[in-house]
């Protein structure tokens, strides 16, 4: 009998070295309504597609069995850079071939700066992100808040952050890192130009339009932005905090 092999992701290491990826969310006890009973691995690539099996309890008490596919590609974080005094932010274009075959004309996305969180807390690897992408150094930097992104299939947590910047600041080309395959272009944009780009929809990437809307709403292009920033008021994810630049 020839003896069963490992597969790899479960009992032996993937090409990440991970096993027990069948484990997630088979602890679960936060919700009374939800009872676990499988979880699938169905496929462990450089992330990893799930298909779990739980019983569900509605509104009306009723009890169904069923199943839901979750991809798992870690949490992540994002930042915009932006300079108040000359009414500029900081974003990147690259190729996403994940438009690009979903009807984007020819795949090169306007985003702001951003990337996995991979072992790194969310401020660490922002401030990575930021340097590889943008060659900015950061300073201080303000949390915004935390999104999920796609929650009916995709377990990812985005976690928004915002920094002002200034020539000064811009220590290195970017462009991200050629050994991962990364073509990032540095594009510094008007706020009105940017938001201009939103509406005619050659800026289309949810995260980057959830920063510039919070960035004239109720951050450093708010109409009240100048009045807390005089006060040294920080009335939390959405204050301005008064952030001298790197020199």
């Amino acid at each position: 009998m020839t003896a069963r092999r490992g597969v790899p992701g479960l009992d032996v290491p993937d090409a990440r070295g991970r096993t027990g990826l069948d484990r997630v969310g088979r602890d679960l006890t936060g919700n009374a309504d939800v009872v676990v009973r499988d979880v699938e691995l169905l496929a462990a690539g450089w992330h990893v597609l799930r298909r779990t099996t739980f019983d569900y309890r509605d509104s009306h008490g009723r009890w169904s069995t069923q199943q839901r596919e979750t991809y798992d590609r870690g949490d992540g974080a994002t930042i915009l850079l932006y300079d108040p005094a000359r009414r500029t932010v900081l974003l990147t274009r690259q190729f996403r071939f994940p438009v690009y075959v979903n009807g984007h004309p020819d795949g090169r996305f306007i985003e702001a700066a951003a990337g996995l969180l991979d072992a790194d807390d969310p401020l660490t690897a922002i401030r990575r992100e930021t340097e590889e992408e943008l060659g900015v150094t950061l300073g201080e930097v303000e949390h915004v808040f935390d999104l999920w992104m796609s929650p009916g299939s995709v377990t990812e947590r985005l976690y928004f952050y915002a920094a002002p910047y200034a020539q000064a600041d811009r220590t290195g080309a970017g462009g991200g890192l050629a050994a991962e395959g990364e073509d990032i272009e540095v594009l510094e944009l008007d706020i009105d130009d940017a938001l201009a780009r939103v509406t005619s929809g050659e800026i289309a990437d949810a995260k980057t339009v959830l920063l510039l809307q919070w960035a004239v709403l109720s951050g450093p292009f708010g109409a009240d932005a100048s009045v807390r920033v005089a006060s040294g008021v920080d009335d939390g994810n959405a204050g301005l905090h008064q952030v001298p630049h790197h020199a």
